[in-house]
């Protein structure tokens, strides 16, 4: 799907004037306080199993969101924990291993797509010609990993900050709240120029939309 057509769906959210307490709406696991990564599609994963090097090796999640091992296939790792994901393992692996202590790390990934933020629009240079995200005044879209208690700095530091096609203080934040998406004005120029006030927490799933300025 393009970035046109992604930003006109987004357009028949419901707009608010103010962003709401982000404790009110966590993940769909957790709370903002207690949330857990939750392993996706296309994350690496290190898989330790104590006193079985043989077994122990890094795997890539699937798209279909579940993994292989040697004595192990098809299993789903896709929306579950690194916790739960190596208890999973165990499970497996009594057949084959006696007693089995599996320990799951998380090496690079940005989770299943429900968790992740998405960023449309003009981002990715820190307004010093350095593009990552967008060029030419083109949007881009990128998407990053939540992570706990993660802000709306956090979110500009991770994609390179503003190109100098955007138009910051006209940002909106999609969020999904009781079902509904519902879109919040947020004030990217102010923030990135020192105004902690226009700083916000962020929601596994949030969407940020960055418009190009036309002056």
């Amino acid at each position: 799907m393009g970035v046109m057509a992604i930003v006109l769906m987004l357009g028949a959210c419901a707009k608010q004037p103010g962003l709401p307490p982000s404790t009110q709406y966590g993940s769909q696991t957790s709370s903002p306080e207690t949330y857990n990564y939750l392993i996706g599609p296309g994350d690496q994963l290190q898989i330790f199993v104590w006193r079985n090097p043989e077994v122990s090796q890094t795997v890539t999640v699937r798209p279909d969101g579940k993994i292989s091992t040697p004595l192990v296939e098809d299993l789903q790792a896709s929306g579950k924990t690194s916790a739960q994901l190596a208890k999973d393992l165990e499970k497996a692996l009594e057949t084959y291993i006696r007693q089995p202590i599996v320990t799951v790390i998380v090496v690079a990934g940005i989770g299943p797509y429900s968790e992740q933020i998405r960023v449309i629009g003009q981002v990715g240079s820190l307004r010093n010609g350095q593009t990552t995200g967008s060029q030419g005044g083109q949007a881009g879209v990128q998407a990053i990993a939540y992570r706990r208690k993660m802000t709306l700095l956090d979110v500009m530091v991770t994609v390179g900050g503003l190109n100098e096609f955007a138009a910051g203080n006209k940002t909106k934040l999609v969020r999904m709240v009781d079902g509904e998406q519902r879109e919040y004005e947020v004030r990217l120029d102010d923030l990135l120029n020192g105004d902690i006030s226009a700083n916000v927490d962020m929601l596994p799933g949030d969407i940020l939309i960055i418009p190009e300025s036309w002056f």
